[in-house]
């Protein structure tokens, strides 16, 4: 038995129904022991024992693990990896032309506070919750243990994704193995991915399908990739036979990898090319018609729903931009990461951005995250990742 958490009178309703968070101000009291990342045993008011989670001071001071009394545990661990690994298997994600995906996705996969990016040989965990961080070694231990010798090398990366507040100083590093090598395939496409230094794990495995329908868009199309980071929208426009591609990001480093993987898939050819500028810049002063094709995948411009109006007022301004500059008949990806804004306020922002460029516009897709992004059905806050595909005239 685990340190014990009493919740209030009618509390234990959204638990009853299986969502995984359990508020501070849902609890009544609990053991005086308690502390960041404990694993406790949550019960009702009136005794009931509801399940096991991991503690952490906040407002979600509960992350629950299980809805029974099951021990959190290295068999544990092991049985919700394989779990994970069987419905990626089922969505085929392991080819030989494919060694690139999300193994765990937080409350998708009921492991809340914990991501498992696969690349090659090697997973990239991260922790975002004390509990999990607590848990590493025993994680890292259970992906060594999946069938066919998946995984032979752990990273973890989690110094800016935990608490800052818990004063838990993680250090980014291998946890088992070492390192092999960086390049890892995507639909039939290597890239270079720096978990070492590079944003997330490295990687945003949550675009590939949303890649691989830009690819179908881009023949003989002028194709701007705002945001590139290391430039995965780009190659894949270039397999599309697209006539060039540019590339924008702030980060000189990330200019630098996404040259990098250009070369990787397409040594030495001139429709490529790259630049290190503002976005905003960059669309002011690009000249009109110049692209027919804008992709637009911006970091989260809301992390919190505190930063929701800045953030609507940002995806407004930066699409208005866009259906200024594209040339008639364009195509349009536009893109939302921020969990904060929900799919009918980032589409109100984006409708918002049309009709003040007096253009018209026809929405062609409507885009989310992929398969091995799943989307607990108790759990809605875990669909994060927007996206429309929009045709200007």
């Amino acid at each position: 038995m685990y340190k014990k958490i009493i919740l209030k009178k009618g509390k234990e309703e959204s638990l009853q129904r299986f969502h995984p968070w359990v508020f501070s101000g849902a609890i009544s009291h609990g053991d005086d022991t308690i502390e960041e990342g404990d694993l406790v045993t949550v019960f009702s008011h009136n005794g009931t024992l509801i399940g096991n989670g991991h503690y952490q001071i906040g407002s979600i001071a509960v992350r629950m693990l299980t809805f029974d009394d099951t021990a959190i545990d290295c068999a544990f661990f092991e049985q919700r990896l394989r779990d994970a690994l069987r419905v990626r298997q089922s969505l085929g994600l392991m080819r030989d032309d494919n060694n690139a995906f999300r193994l765990v996705h937080g409350e998708g996969d009921f492991l809340p506070g914990l991501v498992i990016d696969i690349y090659g040989n090697t997973a990239v965990m991260q922790a975002h919750s004390p509990g999990m961080h607590f848990s590493r070694d025993l994680i890292a231990q259970a992906l060594t243990h999946l069938p066919d010798n998946l995984v032979r090398n752990v990273y973890y990366k989690s110094e800016t994704t935990l608490p800052y507040k818990a004063h838990l100083d993680p250090q980014n590093d291998y946890i088992i193995g070492s390192y092999d090598t960086d390049v890892a395939m995507e639909n039939g496409l290597k890239f270079h991915v720096d978990w070492l230094k590079g944003q997330k794990t490295g990687f945003f495995v949550d675009q590939r399908e949303n890649r691989r329908l830009l690819e179908q868009y881009s023949k003989d199309r002028k194709v701007l990739n705002m945001f590139c980071y290391t430039g995965g929208f780009s190659f894949y426009a270039m397999r599309g036979g697209a006539q060039l591609v540019h590339s924008v990001d702030s980060s000189a480093k990330a200019i630098s990898l996404t040259n990098e993987n250009v070369r990787l898939n397409f040594p030495d050819d001139p429709r490529h090319e790259a630049f290190a500028e503002d976005a905003f810049k960059f669309l002011d002063n690009m000249a009109q018609d110049a692209y027919d094709l804008i992709i637009l995948d911006p970091p989260a411009f809301a992390k919190h729903k505190s930063a929701l109006r800045n953030a609507l007022i940002g995806y407004r301004k930066l699409n208005a931009k866009a259906f200024e500059k594209i040339a008639p008949g364009g195509i349009l990806f536009t893109f939302s990461c921020s969990q904060a804004v929900n799919k009918e306020q980032f589409r109100l922002a984006v409708f918002s951005a049309a009709a003040q460029s007096r253009r018209r516009v026809r929405i062609l897709h409507q885009l989310s995250q992929p398969a091995d992004h799943p989307i607990n059905i108790y759990h809605p806050e875990g669909e994060y990742l927007k996206g429309l595909v929009l045709y200007v005239e």
